[in-house]
């Protein structure tokens, strides 16, 4: 199987598990837009909870209903992709900058099952760089302290991120730093660290949050827990 063809089929193992009258959370990302597809494709009567604007337009585009976090007391079930899954279904993600919903949505669920292809589980979390979302009111100045809590840590700088438009803006419009570590020792020290920085609004490590994987393989779909 390719890459896609692995993240469908976890999309697609993961649109099984919702049931009608769901409040359910949609992810971001390539393989979330598996699961985005697949759910619809059920005609279920459900309610679903984007994590970012491009996950809207397509629920909308698909024809799931949609209603905001605020209209919700909690939601049923959220699956969403990750950039990468380590030990304890650790998770780094924000590649698709939208990292700061896709935490407010994951905290508001009774139930978050993360999807991937094989290649996104690794034994040390890391190799991905981390994202992290910044205000952008005086955001070199937090960059530079971000740098410091680097240091401490032994790891480089994180570089403000930028495309071809030049700087990358969320859809909360903040800006993203990413910390390519290589490996992250520990991650609820780091996180605890970047998370005290004034600037900081959050981080794409999201730790004790999942509550199981569903990994795409050659083999079929294999479920991972904590």
């Amino acid at each position: 199987m390719t890459a896609d063809d692995q993240k469908r089929i976890s999309g697609q193992a993961a649109a099984e598990l919702v049931e009608a009258g769901m409040v359910v959370g949609l992810g971001t990302g390539s393989t979330a837009a598996h699961f985005v597809k697949a759910l619809a494709a059920r005609g279920l009567d459900i309610r679903g909870v984007p994590t970012s604007e491009n996950t809207a337009n397509l629920a909308r585009e698909l024809g799931i209903p949609l209603v905001g976090l605020d209209d919700v007391k909690a939601i049923d079930l959220t699956v969403d992709g990750a950039d990468e899954i380590g030990p304890g279904l650790s998770l780094i993600k924000g590649g698709g900058a939208a990292l700061l919903r896709e935490k407010l949505v994951w905290e508001a669920s009774r139930r978050c099952v993360v999807i991937a292809d094989a290649a996104k589980v690794v034994k040390t979390l890391g190799r991905f760089p981390l994202p992290i979302e910044v205000v952008r009111f005086g955001h070199p100045h937090t960059g530079r302290r971000l740098a410091d809590i680097a240091a401490e840590f032994e790891l480089p700088p994180p570089r403000l991120r930028t495309a071809e438009r030049g700087i990358v803006i969320t859809d909360g419009g903040n800006v993203i730093y990413d910390l390519a570590s290589g490996e992250i020792a520990d991650p609820a020290a780091l996180a605890g660290a970047l998370k005290s920085v004034t600037g900081v609004v959050d981080h794409g490590l999201f730790l004790d949050l999942a509550d199981e994987a569903l990994i795409g393989t050659d083999a079929g779909v294999v479920k991972r827990v904590p």
